[in-house]
This record gives C-alpha cells, structure tokens and sequence, in this order.
C-alpha cells in the first residue's frame, strides 16, 4: 500500500465530481454548478465548454463527438463537444422520472450501462438513503435505439459503473453494502449477478476501467462504524435518525482511498491517506500510468503518478 505522496491539485470550481481523459491528456469534469469544464492537464487552463440542466456526475464519452453526462435529477444527457449542445437521452423509466442518476459506462456499439442510486432520495440526500437502507438503487442497459431494461435492482445506493474491456460484463458500485457486484453479459453466465469484490475498507463511489484494464475504485470515507450498527436497526429507527441534522449523522472520515482490482476481484493497487487542499475523493481514471481524481465536495482535481 502506498499513500498520495507526489499528489498535484489543480483548481477547477466547485464540487468536479467525476473525472475523464482524452487521447490529448485533457481532463473534463462536470461541476455543482452545471458546467462542464476541460482542463488542458496539470498546468493547463481551465475552460467552460458546456452547462447542462441538474447537477452533473458521471462522464464518459459517446463516439468521438459527445460527452455523456449523467445528470443527476435532469437524467442522463449527451453533450456536443464542438458547441456544448445538450439533448436528452434517458429522464424517465416506465413513466416515472429518474432523479439520481450517477454513473455509467459505454460499449463500443454506443450501448449504455448506467444507474439511478435511489429511487426514495435525490444524490444530495444520499446521507439518508445509506441511513434508511432503502436499497432501491438500480443499474440500468440503453440501447443505442433507445431501449431501457433493467439489469439489477436491490442495490445499496448504486453508484460507480465499469465496463469489461471485452464487454463480458458490467460492474456496479454499491455504496452502501462496501462492495462491487457485476452482471455478466456474454457466454453461459448472461444475466447472472455476482459480487467482484466484497468487503471494501470503505464505501465506493465512482469506479472506472483503466486503460492498463484494471477496474479504479474509489473509497471517499473508510467503512463507518456507527453505520453499521445503525442498519442493525429496525426501519421505523433508521427514518428517524435519518431525519436528524447533518451534523449528527454518520459522516465521512477523512483518509481517502483508491483500489484497483483485475477482472477476478485481485487487489493489485491501494493507495490511502490525506491529499492536502483535496477532500472527499469520488472519481478517478487512470490512464497512460497516471491518476486523476474528482471531488464531490471540494474545488480542485488531483493527479498522481501510478
């Protein structure tokens, strides 16, 4: 295990939570203000080339020529890198609308894997759904004609998406269980749900394939104990300390952490501590041997060498 030692922080506006790079070393992050940004690498410039409706969160590209972004309440979009147009994609399933929406991943023929983390609470609520344990999260399939179905339901707070490189399956973080689950897609196992890796030494947030093909886990907080004593609970007590101030409630500690794992759930990479003027560490990508980070709460991305 080594620690963020050699951690560069760059400044991009408030709360980038997910992070992407492009062939050119570029970074895109979308912010609590519903920007997106790019930013030319570590000292490069910072430059606005979109603003969608909702609070965008996970990104991932859509062919060569849009952003997917998933946007929380407004649902998931795509976004025109040449002029920052934004259409609509998916913002309701069966007649009922989606409002929290997270994370997704895409396949190369511009199928999309993405989740709704609850359907009781909205992303900023996210406190009360891990509270209540609603589990009510679900990843989701969207075809490139439009088609939604439904892959798994059940999950705690369903969050980060990652896709296998040869898209025999889909994983999904669940936040509130500490644990990585996956569907397979392809051969004699299509359709069967499995865990990756369980037991994480925090709740996962994003999660993302690297292009060295391991799958980037990332842990904001280590596993809260006063949570897990709280599920113990009977529902009717999870409801009421659900409703009590925030700054009663569990919260986040504040050693940050990233995994990687391979394909059967190995551990190959950890890395844990503090990033000064970083905090709540929620997305990640790693490409080419480098790091890059995103940040619910703060107002910078970090990069680190591998």
């Amino acid at each position: 295990m080594r620690d963020f030692s050699g951690t560069t922080v760059v400044a991009v506006g408030e709360g980038p939570e997910d992070v992407l790079v492009d062939g050119e070393g570029r970074v895109y992050s979308g912010l609590a203000d519903g920007r997106i940004v790019r930013v030319g690498g570590p000292g490069g410039p910072v430059e606005t080339i979109a603003r969608v409706p909702g609070r965008p969160l996970g990104l991932e590209f859509l062919g060569e020529d849009e952003l997917l972004v998933c946007a929380s309440d407004a649902g998931l979009l795509a976004v025109t890198l040449a002029d920052g147009a934004v259409r609509t994609l998916v913002d309701r399933v069966a007649g009922a609308p989606l409002e929290a929406v997270n994370n997704a991943a895409v396949a190369a023929d511009g199928t999309i894997y993405f989740t709704d983390s609850s359907q009781r609470f909205r992303i900023p609520d996210w406190r009360a759904d891990l509270v209540q344990r609603t589990a009510s999260g679900r990843l989701f399939r969207r075809t490139p004609e439009g088609a939604v179905t439904l892959l798994l339901d059940g999950l705690e707070f369903a969050n980060g998406v990652a896709l296998a490189a040869d898209g025999s399956w889909v994983a999904v973080a669940e936040t509130g269980a500490a644990r990585v689950r996956r569907v397979w897609l392809t051969g004699e196992r299509s359709g069967v749900a499995e865990d990756l890796v369980d037991d994480l030494p925090g709740h996962p947030d994003n999660i993302a394939l690297g292009s060295d093909g391991l799958v980037w886990i990332t842990l904001p907080s280590p596993r809260v104990t006063s949570l897990a004593a709280i599920h113990r609970l009977p529902a009717p007590l999870r409801v009421l300390l659900s409703r009590l101030p925030r700054w009663l409630q569990p919260r986040p500690g504040r050693t940050l952490g990233v995994l990687a794992v391979d394909g059967s759930g190995r551990e190959v990479h950890r890395i844990s501590g503090e990033i000064p003027g970083f905090e709540m560490l929620t997305g990640v990508r790693e490409a080419d041997g480098r790091l890059w980070f995103g940040s619910l709460t703060g107002g910078t991305v970090a990069t680190l060498a591998v």
